[in-house]
């Protein structure tokens, strides 16, 4: 999350996405509230609940707020993983980009060092899964 402040002038998180990482006992956690604490990132929510509620019927608590978020603040982008959310969020106009698709990114600009074999290694250290076939497709 840190390389990705990097790229881009404002990084937020919103509050579900927060409260589910700050849950887990992982690296993803650590690197969350690094970040925070220096600033590179801002926890923000929803101004319109009933849409999160809508979207909520079909779509995760995280991949809801992010979507409205999106929406409201007329972001460049929105990072979102899952299929269903990605489909909604390209449908209501939003630019989307995947967990991996912003770590090619990340890869491609230099900000990431690392070989496709040691930066796999890295995200499994973290906690991120993928496929390693569906890796290996985005990184070639």
């Amino acid at each position: 999350m840190d390389k990705a402040t990097d790229l881009f002038d404002h990084v937020l998180v919103p509050s579900s996405v927060e409260e589910e990482i700050s849950q887990k006992r992982d690296r993803a956690r650590d690197i969350l509230q690094e970040a925070l604490a220096a600033g590179k990132v801002k926890i923000t929510t929803a101004s319109n609940p009933r849409f999160v509620a809508a979207l909520r019927r079909r779509l995760g608590k995280g991949e809801s707020e992010t979507i409205v978020i999106g929406l409201e603040l007329k972001a460049d982008m929105v990072i979102l993983d899952d299929h269903a959310a990605r489909t909604e969020a390209r449908r209501l106009g939003l630019q989307v980009k995947g967990t991996l698709g912003l770590i090619r990114k990340l890869r491609d600009s230099g900000t990431i060092k690392l070989d496709e074999g040691n930066l796999y290694a890295r995200l499994q250290e973290i906690g991120f899964r993928v496929r390693k076939d569906i890796y290996l497709e985005i990184f070639r």
